[in-house]
């Protein structure tokens, strides 16, 4: 994997929380946002609830011919406000140009900064991001002011040896010399979403998860602070994230966009999107470019696209081939009764700490399946009798499933 195809997992790093669904200024969870990888200002007081200001991780490094090095990329967003003023000059929430909204928000700009770092000593770099205003008029209506604040930081890196290996640490620490008081004033001069994107050259990087026997007592040695490495698609690239990823992540390629949740289920989140008002849709977009992006992108997704996002495998192989595969059980034996399809079972939960089948102990329910996992293992899935319901969740397959020694057959004709 290339540092440009590396750079889709690192730009859903970059964006994780950076808007949340439904996707509205007017959202409490978008009130508090910016939560991974906020590299906060040292001087901040208490009322400012700043984060800490550094980050820092360790990862070995195994040399090849050469002169081994580094290529350290450190990305982040620079907060960005969007203040709408009116045909006064007034700060104002929002402003109504035409038929669309603008609203006052916070956005934010995408920083990378590239460092190249020879392996033989260490290295120490200053991290200076500018500030900025920017105006774009609303005509009549008034105008939008962009405004920056600049970021002062600083990026470490020293490799020492460990037998075989290199161990190389990188720290990246906020510098900003003035008091925060508050947490907009903190926020402005945080790094936010930080993240490295590293490059090996004349060396390979040794997995953290997974590293061969050889390395393992060196790995126990390294130190994560608030950042953990990842190969990212080869050896010779790593992801350094402040969320705890495994090695190789990527995006799956049936997912048509971004929606500011690494871990999301692309389906949920997009049918939600689907189901909002149209003046819900117009304040999300109104809320941010990227907002109007995604809102526009569920809009005119075809059934075909939505499909694709629906019990998609990553893979082509199947978990369990017909034409190979033995069939799971058709009945199994409990207390020396044949337990199959149609029998009745009293429920004994016991195996699980699952206090929802507590509730069904002593129930009565009836067969309708054995099966087996890919573990080799048994289940019996069941309904309840006496649950009004039992019909509709037999016709979707909506099963209780419990191990045979937690069941009791009872006799026919009881």
């Amino acid at each position: 994997m290339t540092v440009e195809a590396a750079r889709a997992v690192a730009d859903a790093v970059l964006y994780e929380g950076y808007l949340l669904y439904p996707y509205r200024a007017s959202a409490a969870k978008n009130r508090s946002r910016w939560q991974f990888g906020v590299l906060g200002p040292p001087a901040a007081a208490s009322p400012a609830f700043a984060e800490p200001p550094a980050m820092g991780l360790s990862f070995l490094v195994r040399p090849a011919d050469g002169a081994p090095a580094v290529t350290i990329h450190l990305r982040f967003l620079q907060l960005q406000t969007r203040q709408v003023l009116d045909a006064a000059g007034q700060p104002v929430p929002s402003l109504q140009v035409g038929d669309e909204t603008v609203l006052t928000w916070d956005e934010a700009v995408e920083q990378e900064l590239t460092f190249d770092v020879p392996l033989g000593s260490k290295s120490d770099f200053p991290v200076l991001v500018e500030g900025g205003v920017e105006e774009e008029s609303l005509g009549t209506a008034g105008r939008v002011v962009r405004r920056r604040w600049p970021l002062t930081a600083r990026l470490r890196a020293h490799a020492e040896p460990d037998g075989d290996f290199l161990r190389l640490s990188v720290a990246v620490t906020n510098e900003h010399p003035s008091p925060a008081t508050d947490k907009d004033e903190a926020i402005r001069h945080s790094l936010l979403g930080a993240h490295l994107l590293i490059e090996a050259r004349d060396a390979t990087f040794v997995s953290m998860q997974d590293p061969p026997p050889a390395a393992a007592d060196a790995v126990a040695r390294c130190r994560q602070e608030r950042c953990w490495p990842v190969l990212a698609g080869s050896d010779r690239l790593l992801l350094g994230a402040p969320i705890i990823l495994y090695d190789h992540p990527a995006v799956a390629p049936q997912s048509p966009g971004a929606l500011f949740d690494a871990t999301e289920i692309d389906e949920i989140l997009t049918l939600r999107v689907m189901t909002m008002t149209d003046d819900e849709k117009a304040e999300a977009r109104a809320t941010d470019p990227r907002a109007r992006t995604i809102v526009d992108r569920c809009d005119s997704l075809s059934p075909a696209g939505l499909q694709s996002l629906h019990g998609t495998r990553l893979d082509d192989t199947p978990w369990w081939d017909p034409a190979t595969d033995e069939p799971g059980p058709d009945s199994v034996l409990i207390a020396g009764v044949r337990v199959g399809k149609g029998s009745l079972v009293r429920v004994h939960p016991s195996r699980r700490a699952d206090a929802q089948d507590l509730f069904f102990a002593g129930q009565q329910a009836r067969v309708t399946a054995v099966v087996s996992d890919v573990d080799g293992g048994t289940h019996v899935a069941l309904v309840l009798v006496d649950d009004p319901a039992a019909d509709l969740h037999d016709w979707y397959g909506r099963y209780l499933y419990f191990a045979p020694d937690e069941l009791e057959p009872i006799p026919e004709g009881n």
